[in-house]
């Protein structure tokens, strides 16, 4: 185990900001800390680095408790969305700031930000001032520095959100590269869905203080554990139906499940209702050109479903607004809550 959260509370301004939070997290495995603005993540990333002082609980680093450690001791490192280098210094002189304040010496300094450069794709740049990089290269830059600190742990606290969607994208394959070549132990705090379940080992969803769900990128997408978790990942259909000899029944279709008789509402994301051109019980009542795919909203009587496909649909005849067509559905990708 590499770390691990014991029943962390933490409170800000007379305000109990962590409620009870429990976390567990393997060497070399990458974390994301997902949710929206104001829900703990990037208090539970500086509880974690010591730089926010924790009321109860618990942080244990490689079997160590180290809530009483101060942070420059406690071997985590952590990167801020304003990276916070020194611009007076040059960009060797930026990587190899901690390893100067360990006293490494010269030759192993040099060494280690060549090899980092290397890595971060700034080989050459040494010599460049702060003020001389693009926003992406002071990001690697940022990067470079907390490796070169040799952290137990990396702490990542939102650094690519200034970035545009491109450099975004290629920072995370960067760090995430890394991460698997060097078997390092991460966490990400981001709000960022994608960013996340493409990055991610597991993902601690958090909302209000609290992780409402700790699982695989796979798991938290597919099996959410509450319709407050299924509902941040994006737009769902949601149906009415009860459960009677492993069927499940409502006004707008029968499938078979695995569940006990009773009361149920069906969550289905919009990719997992394939449109049947051979029926026609609903009407297409808007369509979404979303490049590769779209979005078609349709209704029967009051209920609105939406649909989410391939944007080679539209080259159908059939797809029109107004046109009447039938609903398949993945009887495998349906949740269920029961009620």
């Amino acid at each position: 185990m590499s770390l691990k959260l014991e029943k962390i509370k933490v409170n800000m301004g007379g305000n109990e900001i962590l409620h009870n939070i429990n976390l567990s997290m393997n060497k070399g495995e990458f974390i994301s800390l997902l949710g929206p603005s104001g829900c703990g993540k990037s208090t539970l990333l500086k509880t974690i680095a010591g730089l926010n002082d924790l009321q109860e609980g618990k942080v244990i680093l490689f079997g160590n408790e180290i809530q009483n450690i101060p942070p420059e001791k406690r071997g985590t490192v952590i990167v801020f969305q304003d990276l916070r280098l020194f611009p007076h210094l040059s960009v060797e002189k930026n990587i190899a700031f901690a390893m100067n304040l360990n006293k490494v010496n010269k030759k192993e300094q040099k060494e280690v930000v060549k090899k980092l450069l290397k890595d971060v794709q700034l080989e050459g740049f040494e010599n460049r001032k702060i003020k001389e990089l693009s926003g992406g290269q002071m990001q690697r830059v940022a990067l470079a520095r907390a490796l070169a600190a040799n952290p137990n742990i990396l702490l990542l606290d939102e650094p690519f959100s200034g970035l545009d969607e491109k450099l975004r994208i290629e920072m995370g394959q960067l760090v995430k590269k890394l991460q698997r070549e060097n078997n390092m132990t991460m966490i990400l705090v981001t709000h960022d869905k994608n960013e996340a379940l493409q990055l991610s080992d597991r993902i601690a969803l958090m909302m209000h203080g609290d992780i409402i769900q700790y699982d695989t990128s796979y798991n938290i997408y597919t099996s959410p554990s509450s319709k407050e978790v299924a509902n941040y990942f994006g737009k769902n259909n949601y149906f009415i139906g009860t459960v009677e000899n492993k069927i499940f029944k409502s006004d707008y279709f029968e499938v078979k499940c695995d569940k006990n008789d009773g009361n149920y509402e069906a969550m289905i994301r919009p990719a997992s209702i394939i449109i049947d051109n051979n029926k026609s019980d609903f009407q297409i009542e808007e369509i979404t050109y979303l490049g590769d795919f779209v979005e078609i909203t349709l209704k029967k009587d009051e209920k609105e479903i939406l649909v989410k496909s391939s944007a080679d649909i539209l080259s159908k005849d059939c797809f029109k607004i107004g046109n009447k067509v039938g609903i398949i559905i993945k009887e495998e990708e349906i949740t269920y809550f029961e009620i």
